[in-house]
């Protein structure tokens, strides 16, 4: 059976991606499950699985070239197979916008219509919602668009940001790869631009986002121009939470510990079993609630944020939900996420406790429908049987999209998230 590798789709703005890495070659056997290539699109590197058993029979598609999504760029099938049509068939020829990689489609989740859920609600019911984002940042496709350098994406963002030719730059990555040392030295090297001899207070040099930031550009704005946000805040007691933590954290290997930002992403997929007009999609004029709780976690990196999902998050234990997110941030700043965990999220938890922030009011990620902001933990005076005690408080606030759900709905789920939190 001849199976084709496509460009996939991750996330409705993506138009195109770029081939970084070939791990299979023609004629190397291939098993299902198999990695066979790594990809870069404007969120973060992926890589791709064969989902097809065979052999790696045909590459369409050189390392570094830049492919529009559905695009053909690689032939799994048996020996015997003729594929003689693919030969000459270039990748960026084009196909429809493909799901990840050839994987199959998944069971049907339940679709409702926006009206089932919340009917005084008014529905945006265009179908395409990303045409007029599309323009911004575009990737030239050009030959001469250096297809052939090994870049690492912070390598890439970073010299597009400062300016610094990549064909100029040695790498000294694995197989050559450009990596962020390599632009850094490249930058310190470069000689010191001369001082203006009249400086005034308006001297500025306007600044090109990077990839990464364009693409954060262009889906913040979509959440915010189509989805009626409304904000629920709330303060939850943490104390017994933090109590349980070390106590638990007293039986682990210090690899293995649990952080506050755990406990919450546990109680959130509890919860929204609980509440599954929370863990829900939305597409045009259509709802889609999920059986499983992904629960994406938003991770910090210097290019800007990323959100991958620990997937089916609500089937896992604490300890399992500890170690997935450790695992997601490593590979996130590595480079090395998989399709799912980019394009199959339902919820989020984003997080700033870290840096003493109280309060984080968050925007919500399309096609998702909600997202939690969680703030620090403080010891603050509270009301606690007719008396004033010192707890461990955590402010957290909810941002829901007022077409699916409405605010009772949202109190009750927050509700439900307090309960768990607080009764741990």
């Amino acid at each position: 059976m001849i199976s084709e590798v496509v460009m996939p789709q991750m996330g409705a703005d993506m138009t195109e991606g770029t081939i970084l890495r070939w791990l299979k070659h023609d004629g190397d056997p291939v098993e299902r499950g198999e990695i066979i290539a790594e990809i870069e699109t404007d969120k973060a590197n992926v890589e791709i699985e064969a989902f097809e058993s065979g052999v790696f029979r045909k590459t369409l598609a050189a390392e570094g070239d830049v492919i529009p999504v559905g695009g053909i760029i690689a032939i799994i099938a048996d020996a015997k197979d003729d594929i003689s049509k693919y030969t000459a068939a270039p990748a960026n020829a084009g196909a429809a916008p493909a799901t990840v990689g050839a994987q199959p489609a998944a069971p049907a989740a339940a679709t409702v219509r926006p009206s089932e859920l919340a009917p005084a609600t008014a529905i945006d019911t265009r179908k395409d919602r990303s045409s007029d984002l599309s323009a911004l940042g575009e990737r030239s496709t050009s030959p001469a668009s250096a297809t052939r350098l090994r870049v690492s994406p912070v390598a890439r963002n970073l010299a597009d940001e400062r300016n610094v030719d990549l064909r100029q730059v040695r790498g000294t990555g694995p197989d050559g790869r450009i990596i962020r040392r390599d632009v850094e030295a490249a930058i310190a090297s470069a000689p010191a631009a001369k001082p203006p001899s009249h400086p005034t207070t308006n001297d500025q040099r306007p600044t090109t986002p990077s990839k990464m930031r364009q693409a954060i550009a262009r889906r913040m704005s979509q959440s915010k121009r189509e989805a009626p946000h409304y904000y629920l805040l709330l303060d939850i007691d943490m104390t017994d939470a933090v109590e349980l933590r070390r106590q638990l954290n007293e039986t682990l290997p210090e690899g293995a510990r649990v952080s506050i930002n755990d406990l919450i992403v546990r109680a959130c997929a509890l919860a929204l079993q609980r509440h599954p007009e929370f863990n829900t999609t939305i597409a045009g004029d259509e709802i889609t609630r999920h059986d499983a709780q992904h629960v994406c976690i938003a991770i910090a990196m210097d290019e800007g944020l990323i959100a991958p999902a620990i997937l089916d998050a609500g089937a896992k234990t604490l300890v399992q939900i500890a170690s997935e997110a450790r695992d997601l941030a490593e590979r996130a700043k590595r480079g090395n996420l998989k399709p799912r965990e980019i394009t199959d999220g339902t919820f989020c938890v984003t997080n700033l406790g870290a840096y003493g922030v109280e309060t984080l009011i968050g925007i919500i990620q399309p096609p998702q429908t909600a997202i939690l902001g969680v703030g620090t933990v403080t010891p603050r005076p509270s009301v606690r049987d007719n008396a004033i005690a010192i707890r461990q408080l955590m402010k957290v606030a909810l941002s829901a999209d007022h077409r699916v759900t409405d605010g009772a709905q949202g109190a009750q789920f927050l509700a439900e998230i307090k309960r768990l939190l607080e009764h741990p």
